[in-house]
C-alpha cells in the first residue's frame, strides 16, 4: 500500500476514535440501610409495699402510755423492716394487702370480725376482755391476768402507803364474779403486810379493809356518793379502784379529798394521790410476742407479768417499791397464796 494512503487511513481512525463518548463505568450504590424496629420493652415492675404492722390506740390514752406503746412497736416493725401506723380506729376497708400484724388496745376495735375477714393478718388483743386466742387470733393480759395477785398487791402496797397500816378500802362492781375474788385477796395481802394491823394509838369501831359496792345501773355521776362512803363514813384512806369505776370525773374528785388511790388502769389524765398502777407489763411482753406472730405463730395467749407503773415515788418511796417487788416475785411464783384461790 503507497505510504501516502496508510497515512490518510491511520489519520480516519484517529479522528473517529476522538469523537466517541467516554463509556462510564457504573459506580456501586451504597447499600440500604435497614432500619429495625426496637422490640418493646417491659416497663419497671412495681415493689410491692413492706409488710405493715398497724397499732390501734383509743384517743383517750394518757400521753404517756400512748408514747410508750408507740415507740415500742415502733422500734420492733423497725428493726422487721416493716411499716408502721397508728390508728384511733380500724375498719375492714384498711385490711390492705400488705397488712401482716394488728395490735389494738381496748376498747374492742372489733378484732374478731376483722380476723375473720383477714386470715392472712396476726391480730393481737391486748388487755381486752372477752376475746379468747385462736387461729389468727392472739391475746396479751385481758382475761389471762390474775385478779388475785393484782388485789393482793393492792392490799399489800395499800397497807404500805397507808399511814395507820389498816385504813385501806375498795370500791368494787355489785354482783361482779371479781367482786369477792377482790375481797379476798386484797385483805390477806394487807395482812400479809401488817398482820392484824390494829390502829396506832386509837381505837376504831370499823372493820378493814372496808368495801363498797356500786350497781350496775348507777350512773358515773353517783359514783362520788359511794366513795364518800367510805371517806366520810368508813374513813379510808387508801381506796383500790376496780376497772371500769376509774372515771376520769371520780379520779378527779377523789384527788381534791385527799385520798391515795391504785388501781389498774393509767388515769388519762395525772391526778394527785395516785400511787401506782398495777398492770401487766405489756411493752416486755410485746417483744416477746411480735417475732411469734410475724413469723405466723398465732392464736395464742402471751403472758405478760404484772409489773408497776404511774408511780409517785413521793408516796411509794423506791424503798418500798423494792420491798414490793420482791414480794411480787414470790406471788407470781406462787410462793405466797393469794388467799382467793
Amino acid at each position: 500500500m503507497p505510504v501516502r494512503r496508510f497515512l490518510a487511513v491511520l489519520l480516519v481512525l484517529t479522528l473517529l476514535a476522538a469523537c466517541t463518548p467516554p463509556v462510564e463505568t457504573p459506580t456501586a450504590l451504597p447499600a440500604a440501610s435497614l432500619t429495625v424496629a426496637p422490640s418493646p420493652t417491659a416497663g419497671p415492675t412495681p415493689t410491692p409495699a413492706p409488710p405493715l404492722v398497724i397499732l390501734v390506740l383509743p384517743a383517750d390514752l394518757n400521753e404517756e402510755e400512748s408514747q410508750a406503746y408507740q415507740s415500742a412497736v415502733y422500734d420492733l416493725a423497725q428493726s422487721a423492716g416493716f411499716r408502721f401506723q397508728v390508728r384511733n380506729k380500724l375498719g375492714l376497708e384498711d385490711l390492705e394487702p400488705a397488712l401482716k400484724l394488728v395490735i389494738a388496745l381496748p376498747p374492742d376495735p372489733g378484732l374478731v370480725t376483722l380476723a375473720a375477714a383477714a386470715p392472712q393478718v396476726q391480730f393481737l388483743a391486748v388487755n381486752i376482755p372477752g376475746i379468747q386466742p385462736g387461729g389468727n387470733m392472739s391475746v396479751l393480759g385481758g382475761d389471762s391476768i390474775r385478779l388475785d395477785q393484782v388485789a393482793f398487791m393492792a392490799g399489800y402496797i395499800g397497807a404500805m402507803v397507808t399511814e395507820d397500816f389498816f385504813q385501806v378500802g375498795a370500791m368494787l362492781k355489785k354482783d361482779s364474779p371479781e367482786s369477792p375474788v377482790i375481797q379476798k385477796a386484797l385483805t390477806t395481802g394487807r395482812t400479809y403486810y401488817c398482820g392484824r394491823c390494829l390502829p396506832i394509838g386509837w381505837y376504831t369501831q370499823y372493820t378493814y379493809p372496808a368495801f363498797v359496792e356500786v350497781p350496775g345501773d348507777a350512773k358515773p355521776s353517783e359514783y362520788n356518793a359511794y366513795a364518800d362512803f367510805l371517806l366520810v363514813q368508813k374513813k379510808v384512806e387508801t381506796l383500790f379502784i376496780q376497772a371500769g369505776l376509774d372515771t376520769p370525773e371520780l379520779l378527779q374528785y377523789l384527788s381534791t379529798v385527799g385520798v391515795l388511790m391504785i388501781g389498774t388502769q393509767s388515769p388519762a389524765k395525772k391526778v394527785s394521790g395516785w400511787v401506782v398502777t398495777l398492770q401487766p407489763d405489756y411493752s416486755a411482753a410485746l417483744k416477746t410476742a411480735f417475732p411469734e406472730l410475724v413469723a405466723g405463730n398465732g392464736g395464742r395467749a402471751f403472758s405478760a407479768p404484772l409489773s408497776f407503773s404511774d408511780i409517785n415515788p413521793e408516796l411509794f418511796s423506791p424503798g418500798k417499791q423494792a420491798d414490793a417487788r420482791r414480794v411480787l416475785e414470790d406471788v407470781l411464783r406462787g410462793y405466797i397464796d393469794t388467799g382467793a384461790q
